[in-house]
């Protein structure tokens, strides 16, 4: 890998994919995502104080991470702060918060499972049914940024789940305040339980509990390396939806598409600025790979947040050349990337959205960049990173609900699987079983 030589204020790592070292450095490039042993460490010892201090330990590391000074009666957002907020809010945030609504609950209102009842071959009743989760936790980040539409893309949800509880928690600023549109968001959508309570504290006191916070059951929501690595250290304890930390993107470029669009979506998700997220860029020349890198250089100062997002590119870009649309979807593939525009021609793109399998969520065409996805267009932006969306999905309404089995044998059917459990029970020697179906059919 090296620079691409554009003059380019960030060092471009290319990789051309018929290299014979390719693979391996993809693979070293991808590992960055592994969680370094420090963070580990760190997370655990704050878990541990909260699981044994309880609204001490949530206080001392609110004050030490936000400079928030909250006591335990503190910690709650109170109702009449959630209304304020969006009476406050400008109308025309308002109305485009309501808009994104209307589209996410149109999508997800389309995955709620339905409840069945059928016979199996034996002729018994089977059947399913589905209940929503008791309490939920969501986490919403507000450190880099108050991210408003997570609200919407995981409360949302949990409503149309008919989650009995949702309980929700964000940071606060210094001053103990949360932004107005994120309460704006939650009094939108109808959620009364807030906590200004962010990072690892928080989701130590939604798996423990404590004297003020009552624990959850499930966690949901994206976060920091931090929080994703407390969440993976708590599930057992309480559910977790899945993985999602720093922002990816991958585009897979071809001559047809506009490499403005290509960068200013690159420098989209840069400008998150944790440092470490991850930017893919796989053209199918190194001609359409130079194009947009400059115009990623000339995009680049324009920015707002252009500091953050140039640390990101140094740290976390990479530019793939690929020979072969079944050489971008392999990379696509082994990638699993949290979000994946395709700027290519529209034949092609049927092909790669029938073979890439594992992309969290899939942007098609030079007009569908992920801001769309990120804010309205209506699945929710809570997408696995780092590789896990090999066996990670997005989050859906069905993650707020449990599944229970339903089974249930007459006469006839139970003579029909009784000699099944009979020679099952014989093999694993397990002869009360047998005899607990057998004791049924005896005169």
């Amino acid at each position: 890998m090296g620079s691409s030589g554009i003059g380019s204020p960030f060092v471009v790592r290319y990789l051309n994919y018929s290299s014979t070292s390719a693979r391996a450095k993809l693979a070293k490039f991808c590992a960055g995502a592994i969680v370094p042993p420090e963070i580990t460490a760190s997370v655990a010892a704050i878990l541990r104080e909260v699981h044994t201090k309880g609204d001490a330990a949530v206080t001392a590391y609110a004050k030490k991470f936000d400079g928030a000074v909250l006591r335990p009666r503190d910690f709650r957002v109170r109702p009449d702060q959630l209304k304020a907020a969006a009476q406050r809010l400008p109308a025309t945030q308002m109305r485009s918060m309501k808009a994104a609504l209307a589209n996410i609950r149109s999508f997800n209102k389309q995955g709620m499972p339905e409840n069945w009842t059928g016979r199996n071959p034996q002729g018994a009743e089977v059947g399913e049914r589905h209940h929503p989760i008791r309490r939920v936790g969501l986490y919403v980040p507000g450190g880099e940024v108050p991210l408003v539409s997570t609200v919407l893309m995981t409360a949302t949800l949990a409503k149309i789940a008919g989650c009995p509880e949702i309980a929700v928690f964000t940071p606060s600023d210094a001053q103990g305040n949360v932004a107005d549109g994120l309460l704006a968001a939650l009094h939108l959508i109808g959620v009364t339980e807030v906590y200004r309570v962010g990072g690892v504290h928080a989701i130590g006191a939604m798996a423990y509990g404590t004297k003020t916070i009552p624990a959850v059951d499930k966690v949901y929501g994206p976060g920091n390396a931090y929080t994703i690595e407390a969440k993976r250290q708590v599930f057992g304890t309480v559910g977790v939806d899945s993985l999602p930390g720093p922002s990816e993107v991958m585009v897979i470029a071809d001559s047809s598409a506009r490499a403005d669009f290509a960068a200013a979506d690159l420098l989209a998700q840069a400008e998150h600025g944790s440092g470490r997220e991850k930017i893919y860029l796989v053209g199918t020349s190194r001609k359409v790979i130079d194009a947009i890198s400059a115009e990623v250089q000339k995009q680049l100062p324009t920015l707002g947040r252009n500091k953050k997002a140039e640390r990101v590119l140094d740290e976390g870009f990479i530019a793939v050349e690929v020979k072969s649309v079944a050489q971008a979807i392999e990379v696509a593939n082994y990638v699993a990337p949290e979000h994946l525009e395709l700027l290519v021609k529209p034949s092609t793109a049927k092909r790669f959205e029938r073979d890439i399998t594992t992309a969290g969520a899939m942007m098609i065409g030079n007009l569908t960049p992920t801001a769309l996805g990120d804010f309205t267009a209506g699945p929710s932006h809570v997408l696995p990173t780092g590789r896990p969306g090999r066996f990670f999905s997005g989050l859906r309404v069905a993650d707020f609900l449990r599944r229970t089995s339903i089974i249930r044998y007459d006469e006839k059917s139970i003579r029909a699987g009784e000699k099944v459990v009979q020679a099952f029970a014989s093999m694993e020697q397990l002869d009360a079983h047998g005899r607990s179906v057998a004791i049924r059919l005896e005169k």
